[in-house]
């Protein structure tokens, strides 16, 4: 009988072992995804002169857009140390008020979405960048579209940060809200380029998803479910770096200038950058550099190729992930600013091929766009 009792313990203890480790496998199990749409309403923030006091921006803008998708899950995936974030791509279609001003502007676009709020509460908070770009817009055209110096061409960059939030009303739906800013440029590659900016809210649905679960029950009365949306964990701890590193960047680029408009003139910039950076930990690092500069768009001004070179210096800041860093940049010049505003601004977006190499494309500023970087970047030196 003794012997009876100790087989029947192990047993249930076998059993019991055998049935949290189907538990601990069952979490979390399966590929997550989701489909999001959203409808956008809101007003411009213009700062160009054609379209001003025509009445043609008083009634703002809408704007829709879907989006696709997936959730990492494995702790041993990048995302695990940025509480995982979830990405995809998108597709928007604008309704701009006046498509002979503006055209139909539909944009494609990747995003990564950052969640916030700790994952047990109910209403999620996330913030949520996009880059693509915009097509089949009406450009400025000095006859047939005199007015619209916002867009000087047929396609555009698409930039959206949208701060939302999901608030979950059963298994599988989210009820989608939050605030946004769009914006559409091409970076004076074809001006007029005062850009449109676009500011307001948006409201939608997300509809969260098991890719797995078809292949669990291909029935429509099937009981056996698996969950339908990822139970995020806390993030894995970043790693301690506390490395620096120096790197060389060359970059260039064309442009158009005021009086160019609805011409084929293209005129050609540089940039060059020897930049150090210092690598906190995985995720975060912080840079400061000399940036030297070419306009050749100034000839006119400047009649002497040497006094169309900017000198100048920045510091900023890398947000980075994967094999990708998003940088942001802010300077100044030392041999005066050529006309230009005296502060830059250089967000940008670089790739790693490899531990020494990288590529990347960005946008320096002079108050508004001053033009699109397109370059390739060498790190030599790392301790």
């Amino acid at each position: 009988m003794k012997n009876n009792q100790i087989l029947l313990l192990m047993f249930l203890l076998f059993t019991f072992t055998v049935f949290s480790q189907d538990i601990k496998k069952d979490k979390n199990q399966g590929n997550f995804r989701y489909i999001t749409v959203k409808s956008h309403y809101g007003s411009y923030f213009y700062s160009g002169e054609g379209l001003a006091n025509t009445g043609i921006l008083d009634n703002g803008y809408g704007g829709i857009d879907v989006k696709l998708g997936w959730q990492p899950s494995s702790e041993d995936h990048w995302a695990s140390m940025y509480g995982y974030p979830s990405y995809g791509f998108g597709a928007y279609v604008g309704f701009l008020g006046n498509s002979q001003i503006f055209g139909n502007p539909n944009a494609l676009f990747g995003f990564i979405n950052f969640p916030i709020s700790n994952s047990t509460k109910k209403n999620i908070f996330s913030i949520e960048p996009a880059v693509g770009l915009t097509y089949n817009l009406n450009p400025f055209n000095p006859e047939n579209n005199p007015l619209n110096d916002a867009i000087g061409s047929k396609v555009a960059v698409y930039f959206s940060l949208d701060f939302g939030w999901n608030y979950a009303i059963s298994r599988e739906m989210d009820f989608a809200y939050g605030l946004d800013f769009t914006h559409f440029s091409n970076g004076r590659t074809f001006v007029p380029n005062y850009g449109l900016n676009m500011i307001g809210i948006n409201l939608g649905l997300k509809y969260n998803y098991n890719r797995n679960q078809r292949k669990l029950n291909d029935g429509i009365y099937g009981t056996n479910v698996l969950q339908a949306r990822f139970n995020r964990p806390s993030a894995k701890p970043k790693v301690k770096l506390n490395e620096s590193v120096i790197s060389i960047y060359l970059a260039g680029g064309t442009v158009q200038k005021e009086g160019d408009e609805g011409t084929d003139n293209r005129h050609g910039t540089f940039s060059g950058v020897i930049e150090y950076q210092y690598l906190l930990n995985s995720m975060s690092g912080f840079t400061a550099g000399v940036n030297v500069f070419y306009d050749n768009s100034l000839f006119e001004k400047y009649p002497n190729p040497s006094d169309r070179y900017l000198i100048g210096a920045h510091i900023g800041y890398d947000l980075m992930f994967w094999k990708l860093a998003l940088k942001f940049q802010a300077g100044t010049y030392f041999n005066g600013s050529k006309g230009k505003s005296p502060l830059f601004l250089r967000p940008a977006l670089q790739y790693n091929i490899s531990k020494r190499f990288f590529v990347q494309v960005g946008l320096k500023t002079n108050g508004g766009a001053d033009w699109v970087e397109y370059g390739i970047g060498f790190k030599p030196f790392k301790w």
